[in-house]
């Protein structure tokens, strides 16, 4: 009798909060999201988040979710790297570090990026380089350095950031005096690793993209405009009128759908050697939508990354930063589960 009567004061209780809420959550045309079928009749509700396998770095991804490259170096960063390496064990995602050129001769934060005894063994780790530092270790003929980079951090390989703009614009910026696919073929070469080629929020255009799909990279990542701009950064440290009239080069490059448009284009046209088949959709991600939907417009194996948005809750707590996770986990399987993307 007493379970009786709780369920029925339960669903009271929500037929009274229907009532009061009714008016409140209505949704307009407006706000409707017309990128998807929603087909509610085909599946019953999953009994599992976990989706297929996603296999990066020779290690395997629960779900198709990579924690975009972020931070390093500073005290606070170091709490931040470790959450994350937390939250990608527990839940079974790939971490990219922030750049490392800060540990490449000097051990001083080194603890800021030695996250492997918190991710596990299992997950994939990438380390990062910038492209400027990168050439000049070719230049140097220094490959060793990244080679015991790379030992000292456990990591998987090695994510090269490209980041032309970003240089120019900093004042302390380095200059890039050869190509960078120049320098990325020197890299392939040289290091006996699995490579991730990334740009850093401007996002690349069909040509440079279509000369990265010839490489044999383990994946290239967007990092497209939409998302941190780090050119936008750069001018933002800065005063005077360079600031305000270099403003508009941070809005330039091309969105993450531009680019998922570019690589399609770049795979259909006929005697193209594609040799990195392989893709990590970042910039502009807001969330696992977003995700889910440009995963299904590429026409090839991809995940999708955030930065940004993993840094608010990282930074809170590493419950904030679970249950952010959880949520992104749990809409995906919403998605995968009840959604079709629309190509009309």
């Amino acid at each position: 009798m007493k379970k009786a009567l709780k369920v029925k004061d339960t669903l009271d209780q929500r037929k009274k909060d229907h009532i009061v809420m009714a008016l409140t959550s209505r949704v307009t045309l407006a706000q409707a999201d017309g990128r998807f079928y929603y087909e509610p009749l085909l599946k019953s509700h999953p009994t599992s988040l976990t989706e297929s396998p996603f296999l990066y770095g020779g290690k395997t991804l629960r779900h198709p979710i990579w924690v975009s490259s972020m931070t390093g170096g500073t005290a606070e960063a170091g709490v931040i790297n470790k959450r994350l390496g937390q939250v990608c064990k527990e839940f079974g995602l790939g971490m990219g570090l922030g750049s490392c050129r800060i540990i490449l001769d000097d051990n001083r934060y080194f603890k800021d990026f030695d996250i492997r005894k918190f991710t596990g063994d299992d997950v994939p780790l990438f380390a990062n380089l910038g492209i400027a530092q990168v050439e000049q270790i070719h230049k140097a003929d220094a490959w060793d350095k990244i080679d015991r980079l790379i030992k000292k951090l456990q990591a998987d390989g090695l994510i090269i950031h490209i980041n032309p703009l970003q240089e120019w614009l900093q004042p302390e910026g380095d200059p890039i005096t050869q190509p960078p696919i120049a320098t990325i073929k020197a890299a392939l070469g040289q290091l006996k690793m699995p490579i991730i080629v990334k740009e850093v929020g401007q996002g690349m255009g069909p040509e440079s993209l279509k000369a990265l799909m010839k490489m044999p990279l383990e994946a290239i990542e967007f990092a497209a405009l939409g998302g941190t701009n780090f050119s936008s950064l750069e001018l933002q440290r800065q005063d005077g009128p360079r600031k305000n009239e270099l403003e508009n080069i941070s809005r330039l490059g091309h969105s993450a759908l531009d680019m998922v448009g570019f690589v399609n284009a770049i795979g259909s046209k006929p005697g193209q050697a594609i040799r990195c088949k392989k893709f990590i959709i970042s910039g502009g991600i807001t969330d696992f939508l977003d995700g889910y939907y440009l995963m299904h417009k590429i026409n090839y194996p991809s995940i999708y990354g955030q930065a940004s948005s993993f840094l608010s809750p990282a930074r809170e707590s590493y419950e904030a930063l679970r249950s952010y996770v959880k949520t992104q986990i749990e809409g995906l399987t919403i998605a995968y589960n009840y959604l079709t993307v629309r190509n009309d």
